[in-house]
């Protein structure tokens, strides 16, 4: 892992952020507390990880799109002095304007674009949350549960959803062409 360095937030947090190998964070994107992403992801400007209540741990081979927020926010009520920390596995999409606050996302999820993830509900594996939905009840979902429309309709599919590999293939060769990186440095360097 490489820690990058980044500008300081307006915010009141210091950031730390360490990245693994092939991962692209753009400079645009704001990123707050402690987060590390694994190896091969992508982070769109615009896009926000906010580490506020304890650390992020992203995985690998994530696509974390434009105006996409990822959030560990304390929920009303809880003393601020007790640190959650948020996991999200690998092979997981977040799409233009999605929400996330789930501390516990497994792999091969999609979250739509502008759909809802609240803080109580744990997205197993092969999930999608169709665009514009919102889950926000205290469950685990099933693995390969899709919701969708405007009813937040459930079903469950045969496979789960295939891994953005060309995608992100694709987005990490164009990215650097287009916007500014956040630069690295290894660990341990000052």
């Amino acid at each position: 892992m490489a820690a990058v360095a980044h500008k300081g937030s307006p915010q009141k947090y210091t950031s730390s952020l360490k990245v693994g190998p092939g991962t692209l964070v753009c400079s645009e994107a704001e990123i707050v507390g402690d987060v590390t992403i694994g190896a091969r992801s992508i982070v769109h400007p615009k896009a926000q990880i906010i580490a506020e209540a304890g650390p992020i741990i992203i995985g690998e081979s994530n696509l974390i799109e434009e105006q996409a927020v990822i959030i560990n926010r304390f929920p009303e009520g809880v003393e601020k002095s007790t640190q959650t920390v948020m996991i999200i596995g690998n092979h997981n999409v977040f799409e233009v304007g999605s929400h996330s606050e789930a501390l516990k996302i497994g792999e091969h999820n999609v979250i739509e674009a502008k759909a809802r993830v609240g803080r109580q509900t744990e997205l197993t594996n092969g999930c999608i949350i169709g665009a514009m939905c919102s889950v926000a009840s205290n469950e685990v979902l099933q693995e390969n549960t899709v919701i969708f429309s405007s009813d937040c309709e459930r079903r469950i599919q045969q496979d789960k959803p295939p891994p953005q590999t060309l995608q992100l293939d694709f987005l990490t060769k164009i990215i650097p062409n287009y916007h500014y990186l956040m630069k690295s440095q290894k660990l341990g360097a000052k």
